[in-house]
């Protein structure tokens, strides 16, 4: 997993991850849009709701002492040409988006998350606390790179 983070300031974020997943494009595919099941392989993803049929709000916490509340709502999913999308809004605004490529016997997902912290706490700290926020997106994501490897094998 590589990832990164700039910031234009004022709580906005661009994450750029990418997961090297030992199962085909399919695989990765079913189990990314499977929003209910990522309480099963990511272990910040605490909950998830079902809002409506194209929308989800999930619970994340961290090691960081906050929970974050996003609404995840379903804006493009094209298996065939491996892209997903979604729009998320609450705590964090903005959008996720994936794309799935086929490498040898696995599936590269390349992550880009372009996010505004919303969250009084995050907004407040943003300045400070930016490094902090970094090197916990990391650690995160790290976790969910390795849940689903361990999901889909």
């Amino acid at each position: 997993m590589t990832g990164s983070l700039t910031g234009r300031g004022g709580g906005w974020y661009r994450f750029r991850d990418t997961w090297v997943l030992p199962a085909s494009p399919k695989a990765v595919f079913d189990a990314v849009v499977d929003l209910a099941a990522y309480p099963l392989w990511w272990r910040d993803v605490r909950s998830v709701s079902k809002v409506d049929e194209d929308t989800a709000e999930l619970v994340c916490r961290s090691r960081l002492p906050y929970a974050l509340t996003v609404r995840m709502h379903r804006d493009r999913q094209d298996e065939h040409e491996g892209r997903v999308r979604v729009l998320l809004s609450g705590d964090l605004e903005g959008m996720l988006a994936g794309v799935l490529t086929s490498v040898g016997d696995g599936t590269l997902l390349e992550i880009t998350q372009e996010v505004e912290a919303r969250k009084p706490l995050l907004r407040k700290l943003d300045r400070i606390a930016r490094p902090v926020f970094r090197i916990n997106h990391a650690l995160m994501m790290r976790r969910g790179q390795h849940g689903l490897r361990g999901y889909l094998a």
